[in-house]
């Protein structure tokens, strides 16, 4: 039987635009999606950067203003990857011209931004997602499948950090990220939305919150566009303001009478990328490590005395989550795979009208963390998330 198509334009072309067109690429490969996205149109101001995308990334076309491609009939979901201050805006006008979204995270640079994101999507009805793709890790799903099917019997511990390095050098450019009225937040709004995510997903809702945020280097020299085409120092001394958080610490305690250790950094030397989590119950625990993003440990308390222990499951089975659709047992599968993962998902939502987990509603609810975080980092005090009435 012959499948449909649908129409996808994509807003930004840079990092997370070139990992969201590789699955648009793959998915209908190794997935039997109905509908197939079709890669209408990617967007972005620069035309000659765009038109470049557009040829190496395989988009049938381009356009260098996102209203035009909304405004097109032959667009039926509008993907987001730029800069979080855009996020609202671009968002709603999708939503108003009746379309799919797809949002990358976290879904807004405010809390008042993404409650009203959040309603617009429930007043247009169509399908809404946010790419929280590290919830389409397999071992992830197993973590999850042994939590909901009771195996570690009653949670009592989450322990999460997401550790990067990547601005440790002083004189790293003042990037965007490192711009409160771009990004929203530093470390904790990049990466520590992964792991508040992550606790959602596995564990369940937070209830309360405190923490603390520390900016390491407050004063950064300002970029300029290289001849190639990237960001490097400028050569002068003139330097801007670092505005966001280098890293975050928060303790945690969820709705289900579980505590919850929360840490992101992006100056942890030595730590490229190390997102990773330990839950632990009554009767067992579970660790992953994105690092090692194939293989869940697991320990069970049940086992006998002599040969308990963590054992290294390998999640590459084909009865794990997704990996059947892939590789042999023990072929490993990559970052990438996670947001092909995640269009698989959204595809499946978009035939039968129901949007996938993680949904707007699951954005705002860990944008509400994130706020409260920010709150109690400036207060001192416990503070719970804003997510009365949503």
């Amino acid at each position: 039987m012959e499948r449909g198509e649908i129409g996808v334009g994509l807003v930004g072309y840079k990092f997370m635009g070139r990992a969201h067109s590789n699955a648009y690429r793959q998915v209908a490969s190794f997935f039997d999606v109905d509908p197939a996205p079709r890669m209408a149109a990617i967007c972005g101001r620069d035309e000659a950067g765009v038109k470049e995308a557009a040829d190496t990334l395989g988009w049938d076309s381009y356009e260098t203003d996102y209203h035009d491609l909304i405004a097109r009939d032959d667009i039926g979901l509008v993907d987001i990857v730029t800069p979080g201050n855009t996020h609202r805006e671009i968002v709603l006008a999708a939503l108003e011209a009746g379309k799919h979204v797809l949002c990358e995270k976290p879904l807004a640079n405010t809390l008042p931004e993404a409650r009203e994101m959040l309603a617009a999507a429930r007043d247009a009805g169509t399908v809404n997602m946010v790419c929280f793709n590290y919830r389409r890790a397999p071992a992830v799903q197993l973590a999850r499948k042994l939590v909901e099917e009771g195996r570690l019997g009653e949670i009592r511990h989450w322990r999460a950090s997401y550790l990067q390095d990547f601005i440790m050098d002083p004189s790293f450019p003042l990037i965007w990220r490192l711009q409160k009225e771009v990004s929203g937040s530093g470390a904790l709004g990049d990466i520590g939305a992964h792991i508040i995510d992550l606790a959602h997903f596995v564990v369940g809702p937070i209830s309360e919150v405190t923490g603390m945020t520390e900016t390491f280097v407050k004063e950064r020299p300002l970029e300029e566009a290289s001849a190639g085409g990237g960001l490097s120092a400028s050569g002068g001394e003139e330097t801007g303001e670092v505005t966001v958080d280098d890293a975050a610490a928060f303790l945690a305690r969820f709705e289900n009478g579980a505590i919850g250790t929360f840490e992101a950094t992006r100056f942890a030397a030595g730590r490229r990328n190390q997102n990773s989590f330990e839950v632990n119950g009554s009767k067992g625990s579970v660790a992953f490590d994105l690092e090692r993003m194939n293989e869940l440990e697991v320990f069970f308390t049940e086992d006998e005395p002599d040969v308990q222990g963590f054992r290294t499951v390998s999640v590459t089975e084909p009865d794990h989550p997704y990996t059947g659709a892939w590789w042999p047992p023990g072929h490993i599968l990559g970052y990438e795979h996670t947001f092909v993962h995640t269009m698989k998902d959204l595809m499946d939502g978009i035939k039968v009208g129901k949007s996938p987990a993680p949904t707007f509603e699951d954005g705002y609810r860990c944008q509400a963390v994130l706020a409260a975080v920010e709150q109690s980092a400036a207060s001192g005090e416990w503070t719970t998330p804003e997510t009365e009435g949503i």
